[in-house]
């Protein structure tokens, strides 16, 4: 059965064993395995992948239903689950398997997926969809903590928190509690506290400067490089990054060869992309000549080797080539 995330807690501790939580908001979902449904199950709780199980079948099985004198109520927390494992937990109603809670977490699900149509209509089942954050759920979120704490903040610091935190729930609690750690004694922060303590939404993600150069957006990619601190480790992050994105453009150039629909390219692509991630890769695709990109990765493989031989002017070497890489924009700075 469906039911939504904030009404997960008027289900008592013995009335559902099999919960599916899936969506793109993976900060809610581990703030409310963490907030509500650990402190239920505080003994033996186990947490794997599902290729894990997969891989051995037969082992999770018998962790189930092989039980000793000794055994207490086991939960289980499974990661990254797909149809695959859709049988497994038919088994285990059908078995009616006892003292487990199982709870399945998986990014976003397809209409069509069996997992999905399984849980909505089986009654001893529960699935809650966890949808991205808006502003306002996330403003709800930042001024409900320093309420709680008791801490003396401005909206505009909110807003910061919100902005510099890509509108990401994970991100936004890394920040709340370096906030925490240093409002501890004074319980008051201003707008210039904030903006040293609090980090760029970028560097939480080198994704974001790759993605925007290769978009040949130079007003963002320049923000991000005026607002970065890079070092020579990271720096060669980034290359690598560049690389791994620019090697799936190939691929993604030569399967649009064969097959003009785009969007069933970028659909059957693996590694998969996600659903927000595919109008950046379009924009990519369309800027990008097959020819650029080839260029772009012997560019990129001679690269690391110059950083790792240059690394006092680490950051010069890879500034100019991001910035070369934006001549042919059409964007102004």
């Amino acid at each position: 059965m469906q039911i939504k995330y904030h009404e997960l807690k008027k289900f008592k501790k013995e009335d559902i064993d099999y919960y599916l939580l899936y969506g793109q908001n993976v900060g809610l979902i581990e703030e409310t395995i963490n907030n509500f449904f650990k402190p239920l199950f505080s003994k033996n709780i186990i947490s794997c992948d599902e290729i894990e199980i997969l891989n051995d079948v037969s082992k999770f099985e018998n962790s189930i239903f092989n039980k000793s004198f000794f055994d207490n109520e086991k939960f289980f927390i499974i990661n990254r689950v797909s149809d695959k494992i859709l049988g497994i937990v038919q088994k285990l109603i059908n078995n009616k398997a006892q003292d487990i809670k199982i709870i399945l977490k998986a990014g976003a699900l397809d209409k069509k997926s069996k997992l999905r149509g399984f849980f909505e209509k089986e009654k001893t089942t529960v699935i809650t969809a966890f949808y991205e954050d808006n502003y306002q759920s996330l403003l709800l979120m930042v001024q409900k903590f320093f309420r709680e704490k008791k801490i003396s903040i401005s909206n505009e610091i909110i807003n910061l928190i919100i902005e510099r935190s890509k509108g990401d729930r994970i991100n936004i609690n890394s920040e709340l509690e370096k906030i925490l750690s240093y409002a501890e004694k004074t319980n008051k922060i201003n707008l210039e506290d904030a903006l040293k303590i609090t980090n760029l939404a970028e560097n939480y993600s080198i994704t974001e400067l790759v993605d925007q150069n290769l978009s040949k957006n130079k007003k963002k990619t320049v923000n991000i490089l005026n607002e970065n601190n890079l070092n020579t480790e990271e720096n060669v992050v980034i290359l690598r990054t560049f690389l791994n994105k620019l090697k799936r453009l190939k691929n993604l150039k030569v399967n649009l060869e064969k097959n003009k629909n785009i969007e069933q390219v970028l659909t059957s692509s693996k590694p998969p992309i996600f659903w927000k991630d595919k109008e950046i890769v379009k924009q990519q695709l369309s800027i990008l000549s097959f020819a650029e990109i080839k260029y772009l990765i012997r560019k990129v493989n001679n690269l690391e080797l110059e950083i790792k031989k240059n690394n006092q002017i680490s950051d010069q070497i890879l500034n100019n080539f991001i910035l070369e890489n934006l001549i042919s924009a059409n964007n102004t700075i």
